[in-house]
């Protein structure tokens, strides 16, 4: 990777997709911040990869923590992959608390770093990927506001690419939309609560599914595509077999 991306940030790098991704940039000479509530997970991360990940234990959706890292630690990549993970149940089992659960991680989390990558800003030619979810455009009737949660990230791209070019920032917004996959707990909780509803055990549910399944490595590479590429799509969804332009 170019110099540019000699530090990058990974928010919910503890575990799945984030874990992998920190994993992969380290593996090509990238110093990553990796933040995650989970501090034990980050210790871990940070005893198999060394010094080249720092671990930095918060809440990403934080209103100034977006602020601080990015003035500390200058990186030219931000991959924003936190989230939480959806209570599954339908809407009307559901309460106002667990439906809106992801508006308040997912989406606040991205909106807190893109605001904060538009302000500060970012240094020309580097790169914000977003992750959402192909739930943003096939829906997910059993996770609450997840889908709806996730589609707004993808908004949040959009906006932040206008901004961006208009004001010649030379800042690149992708955003990433992963199939439901067994690799993180997302979409572990959402395999288990679909099989569930069908009525199937969770390798039937697995196996019945788009072929191969997606995994965490996978989501990785797929991120370091994009970022290698500066003529990548905006917007791509992300299957085992690898990515695929949204139409």
């Amino acid at each position: 990777m170019s110099d540019l991306f000699s530090t990058a940030v990974v928010t919910g790098a503890s575990r799945g997709f984030g874990r992998a991704i920190a994993t992969a940039l380290v593996a090509r000479g990238t110093h990553v911040v990796g933040i995650a509530r989970h501090e034990r997970g980050l210790r871990t991360l940070r005893d198999e990869l060394g010094d080249g990940f720092t671990p930095v234990a918060a809440d990403a959706a934080d209103d100034t923590l977006a602020q601080r890292v990015i003035q500390e630690h200058r990186p030219g990549l931000l991959v924003l992959n936190a989230g939480a993970t959806p209570h599954m149940a339908p809407v009307h089992e559901q309460t106002w608390e667990t439906f809106s659960r992801h508006w308040h991680t997912d989406t606040r989390h991205v909106f807190a770093w893109t605001r904060a990558a538009l302000r500060e800003p970012l240094a020309p030619g580097s790169v914000v990927v977003s992750m959402s979810s192909g739930a943003a455009l096939a829906g997910s009737p059993l996770s609450g506001g997840y889908a709806s949660a996730k589609a707004a990230v993808r908004y949040l791209n959009g906006y932040a690419a206008d901004v961006a070019q208009r004001a010649g920032l030379g800042i690149r917004f992708h955003t990433l939309l992963p199939n439901m996959t067994p690799a993180g707990g997302v979409g572990s909780a959402a395999i288990d609560g679909y099989a569930a509803s069908q009525g199937v055990d969770r390798d039937t549910f697995v196996k019945n599914r788009e072929q191969p399944v997606l995994t965490a490595d996978r989501a990785a590479r797929a991120v370091m595509e994009v970022v290698q590429d500066p003529d990548s799509a905006s917007e791509y969804k992300v299957t085992g077999a690898g990515l695929r332009p949204v139409d």
